[in-house]
């Protein structure tokens, strides 16, 4: 798969889960594995507490969990526990605040498919209590309230959506302004921009997103430079989408190539031009721009589990065990996917992972904000899953688990504006948590170790996780 994350053009409209509670309930069927626990007191005793604030780990601590919220956290030979509160005894394990993917897909807009509320266990099975959605359109924003609502209500099993986006694209500098009306009357909760997108087009939809006080993310236009992207205020760069160009030695002539090129055009260019970017990869220049990268305040949010995700050996796609969760149209899909593989598509990602990799580390060392995001449900890349594989990718790129954590965690609550109320373990914050029977500082892969998982104050434990599990793979039979 080239490094190019296919743009999108057509638009999907879904009606039939848009009226009334009953129907959207059963449209959300096959996600769904029942209601969440009801809401109850419950004390997790002589834990250890992963403070992903100050790096460091607090053991022997009581944290209480009540309506929702942490309540307490204090040492525990100090706490005052409430009598009605479920005790769990955590000597032994290690209390994270609840993982968040900041680049997940939940809506189908080009291939007019459902919805992929099929995914929604998967996440929170994982331990993945929250994501940011990153291609919706009009309909789908009346989706995403419906599903925070019924989150809220404790009548479906769906991690929190914490910002949903709409992409603009504009046929002109007007029409982009027009498009971000739009698509701010629609309720979003920021703009995305794609690849393809003119380079005035991008100003225009900049100019009109902030008269609306809407943040733009996504990729960085194709024949845009990051650094002059983040210097006029694009708040995230997805994919490491310009990051290559601007961490080679050639970036300047690259963009040359690409000047006057519009939509599939530029997008062809810019992927022909691939494998020299990569070849042309510059230590010092890579750390230069990630000094000036810092400066601007940027956030990256590099999926490098996407650009790894193509070193797979795609004939073993369907024997992997978690095959099993995937709607039937998504196995058409990934299949299709691995079809069209090439030896070049082979060879490219041979060259880019490691490109990618040192690109992360110097943009680390220069204090980038880094965010965990994996855009599933790409071919190969499975919701929840998928992000305890970023996060490993993200300490071999130079991370050290902490800073693996705080990119799943507390940076996405900092980017977003909502560190107050999400982010870490501490008293006032949403009890969105992850239970571990194993320290994740000391191994990132420990996160997949999961014990239990409160979804909005509420207790999953092992075996309702693997129920959960087990239920959406009947739900795909």
């Amino acid at each position: 798969m080239k490094r190019s994350v296919r743009s999108y053009s057509a638009r999907w409209v879904t009606m039939q889960c848009i009226h009334g509670v009953t129907a959207f309930l059963l449209c959300t069927a096959a996600a769904q594995a029942g209601p969440l626990p009801e809401r109850q007191a419950v004390a997790i005793t002589d834990v250890t507490v992963v403070d992903v604030v100050r790096g460091q780990s607090s053991r022997s601590r009581t944290v209480i969990v009540d309506k929702g919220r942490i309540v307490a956290v204090e040492p525990s030979d100090h706490a005052q526990i409430p009598a009605p509160a479920q005790r769990i005894d955590g000597r032994g394990k290690f209390l994270i605040p609840g993982l968040v993917d900041m680049h997940v897909h939940f809506f189908n807009l080009s291939s007019h498919r459902a919805p992929n509320d099929w995914s929604f266990p998967l996440y929170v099975a994982n331990g993945v209590t929250a994501v940011r959605e990153m291609r919706g359109d009009a309909a789908s924003m009346v989706l995403v309230k419906r599903w925070r609502d019924a989150l809220d209500a404790g009548e479906l099993i769906v991690p929190r959506i914490l910002a949903a986006g709409i992409p603009v694209y504009g046929k002109s500098a007007q029409d982009a302004t027009q498009e971000v009306d739009a698509a701010a009357d629609a309720g979003a909760d920021f703009i995305k921009v794609f690849s393809e997108v003119p380079a005035a087009h991008w100003r225009a939809i900049l100019a009109a997103a902030k008269a609306r006080a809407l943040p733009v993310a996504g990729h960085v236009p194709a024949e845009v430079s990051l650094l002059d992207a983040a210097a006029a205020g694009q708040r995230s760069s997805e994919h490491l989408m310009q990051a290559y160009e601007a961490c080679s030695s050639i970036e300047a002539p690259l963009l040359d190539e690409r000047r006057g090129l519009q939509g599939d055009a530029l997008v062809e260019r810019r992927d022909a031009q691939e494998a020299r970017v990569l070849a042309a990869f510059d230590a010092g220049v890579c750390r230069r721009v990630a000094k000036a990268l810092a400066a601007t305040g940027q956030a990256q949010v590099p999926t490098l589990v996407l650009a790894n995700e193509d070193t797979m050996d795609r004939a073993a796609m369907s024997a992997d065990p978690r095959w099993r969760y995937l709607r039937a149209d998504e196995h058409a899909r990934w299949q299709k996917f691995a079809a069209a593989y090439t030896a070049q598509d082979a060879a490219l990602a041979q060259q880019r992972w490691p490109v990618a990799g040192r690109i992360v580390a110097a943009l680390h060392a220069a204090g980038v904000t880094i965010l965990a995001g994996t855009d599933s449900p790409m071919p190969g890349v499975y919701p929840g899953f998928s992000l305890h594989e970023e996060l490993a990718l993200l300490v071999e790129s130079g991370l050290t688990p902490v800073a693996a954590l705080r990119a799943a965690t507390l940076a996405p609550a900092e980017f977003l504006g909502i560190a107050a109320t999400n982010g870490s373990v501490a008293v006032g914050k949403r009890a969105d948590l992850v239970l571990l029977d194993a320290d994740p500082t000391k191994d990132i892969h420990n996160t997949r170790r999961i014990n239990a998982v409160f979804l909005d104050g509420r207790l999953l434990r092992r075996a309702d996780l693997d129920a959960l599990l087990e239920q959406a793979a009947t739900a795909q039979r």
